[in-house]
């Protein structure tokens, strides 16, 4: 497939009477929406935790002249030690597992010191900024959220940013994600979508501090409106790793200065962003705020019902296309998270083979006949580095060829084997992986990757063997119904898991129906396929090949055909919804 199809920045394009301003134009515009409130205006730039504060106090002391500005962090939170002792329980001592916080921001306060940033205020104009920066201002005059997405976070934590208030600075990136994905981001979460209804600016800091772009905050509240009535994509994110493949780089156009590409979170809204084109311009905000802002609409009743503002599914690329094997891992069954982790469900998952090699293998499953004892033994061994683990011996290897379909319930040994191009198809809480074995190898940080055989060996599921995975997770395809230039077949998932998938092939315009759940769909044969509203609902969405794409529930029904080359050709789309939550059928 051409490189060049593949978009790497999917936006929602606003209409014409969008504004949006960049560098000094932007603060001059808060400055003056404020001085058109009041004589002596308070300003408030709430933050989310990552966002460049030293940078950012540096813009609003050279924008603002003649007002007093105040870091709320700085002047009103308790100290590093009082919080780290607050979170120490929720952090633990694991190198990745911790424990999910429900703490409130304003218990990382002094509400002393915000009173007295409030009366400060009162006393002339004033800017008060930082993460909780609205705590202390409930009068202000102008509100502005410097929002920022969860890679754009990592991204500036590998290069030393430290957690909120700590000064790690030097810490393992795992440990810093670990705090951020338990604790911080959780809280931030709960903070930020307080204030949506009631923000008059939106700043993304996502590429500089310094040419912050700024959009109103009816802006911001519509752009995410008009998202939720329409298919829509989030942007991926190309990440390399220690096993990473080749075959990205050409199908989705990426830059050849990385050795690899290892993962595309392609549809990973926790984490992803979303871009609003706004006066021909790019405007990033992380896609979580989608979820939050509009979960029924995007989700449906029946999954909002189940999991509440949190996009259960997600898809993702594996690609070990002349790379090599992941870990052989073990996903955690739903009691353990939750007892453990504090999780409310778990990642089932599936391998979908977008692309092989001639042998291309997955491990999945124990051989029959293995005994527990003996196979974790030969893995604590491997562990300590004094000989290697035989993971040809203990699980069994199916030959995978483009499009199997390989079903992972929580609880199986499994892992992709190199030569492989996987989409990955899973419920979200994505960094629960026991790692059992990792082939000898060390991150690209030169740090051995963790290993969590004592979590792994209490959720492995040793009934699953070779009998009962080759007739329950390897291939389970039925064809459910056909039509006039279209067929569907459900390809998963297991009765274990909650998602449902359905593989259709289709050579003519076909019409679907979200049955009031969320859809979740990759192009995976075919060149170029049109999404179009039968009622004129939203504005026509071509996707291309491997792109990953979101139908709304709130759309209910849409029509999928053959675009610009691939008229006449047999396309293939496979999709994804919550299990329970639709009614039956696929369409007319």
């Amino acid at each position: 497939m051409p490189a060049s199809k593949y978009d790497k920045w999917p936006a929602t394009r606003m209409g014409i009477s969008h504004r949006i301003w960049s560098g000094q134009a932007a603060w001059a515009e808060i400055r003056r929406v404020a001085e058109s409130r009041s004589a002596a205006p308070t300003i408030v730039v709430d933050c989310y935790p990552g966002t460049d504060i030293q940078t950012l106090h540096k813009e609003l002391g050279a924008a603002f002249a003649g007002y007093t500005v105040i870091d709320v962090e700085k002047h009103a939170a308790r100290p590093t030690a009082e919080i780290d002792a607050m979170i120490d329980q929720n952090l633990t001592d694991d190198r990745v597992f911790g424990v999910m916080s429900h703490l409130r921001l304003t218990s990382f306060y002094v509400e002393d010191r915000l009173e007295e940033i409030a009366r400060i205020a009162t006393q002339g104009p004033t800017v008060i900024f930082g993460w909780g920066a609205a705590l202390a201002a409930p009068n202000r005059d102008v509100l502005a959220l410097a929002d920022l997405a969860r890679w754009e976070i990592q991204q500036r934590q590998r290069k030393g940013l430290p957690n909120w208030r700590s000064t790690n600075f030097d810490e393992d990136n795992l440990r810093k994600y670990k705090r951020g994905f338990f604790i911080e981001w959780r809280v931030a979460d709960r903070h930020k979508q307080d204030l949506f209804s009631k923000l008059d600016f939106v700043i993304d800091t996502n590429a500089s501090t310094t040419e912050a772009k700024v959009i109103t905050g009816d802006t911001f509240r519509e752009g995410l409106a008009l998202t939720a009535s329409k298919p829509f994509r989030v942007v991926p994110f190309f990440d390399p790793g220690v096993w990473g493949g080749q075959w990205m780089k050409d199908v989705c156009g990426l830059n050849d200065d990385e050795e690899n590409y290892a993962w595309c979170f392609d549809c990973v809204p926790e984490e992803n962003s979303l871009l609003l084109e706004v006066e021909g311009e790019h405007f990033e905000l992380p896609s979580i705020d989608l979820v939050f802002r509009h979960p029924r609409e995007l989700l449906g009743e029946l999954t909002f019902a189940r999991f509440g503002a949190e996009f259960p599914i997600r898809f993702d690329f594996l690609d070990t296309m002349q790379g090599g094997n992941l870990s052989l891992q073990v996903h955690p069954l739903t009691e353990y998270i939750k007892d453990t982790f504090g999780m409310n469900y778990t990642q089932d998952e599936s391998y979908y083979l977008l692309d092989a090699a001639k042998d291309a293998v997955v491990y999945l499953g124990v051989k029959d006949g293995t005994d527990p004892d003996e196979m974790v033994s030969a893995l604590e061994t491997a562990s300590t580095g004094v000989e290697s683990f035989d993971a040809e011996k203990y699980v069994n290897m199916y030959p995978a060829k483009k499009h199997d379909h390989f079903l992972i319930p929580a609880g199986t040994v499994h892992c992709s084997g190199a030569d492989s191009m996987v989409l990955e198809i899973s419920a979200t809480p994505f960094i629960f992986t026991f790692k059992m074995w990792d082939w000898d190898r060390v991150g690209l940080d030169g740090i051995p990757r963790p290993i969590h055989l004592e979590h792994a060996k209490e959720n492995i599921q040793w009934d699953r063997g070779t009998k009962w995975t080759t007739e329950n997770l390897v291939d389970q395809v039925q064809v459910i119904e056909e039509g006039d230039g279209w067929v569907e077949e459900r390809t998963g998932l297991h009765e274990f898991e909650f998602i449902e998938t359905r593989r259709h092939w289709f050579t003519k315009p076909v019409l679907h129906d979200t049955q009031g759940t969320v859809n979740v769909i990759n192009l995976v044969e075919g060149s170029e396929a049109i999404v179009e509203s039968p009622t004129g609902g939203f504005e026509p969405f071509i996707v291309h090949y491997a792109e990953t794409f979101i139908i709304p529930a709130q759309v209910g029904e849409y029509i999928i055909r053959p675009h610009g080359g691939a008229e006449g050709q047999k396309l293939g789309t496979l999709k994804a919804s919550v299990r329970g939550t639709e009614r039956p059928g696929f369409g007319k």
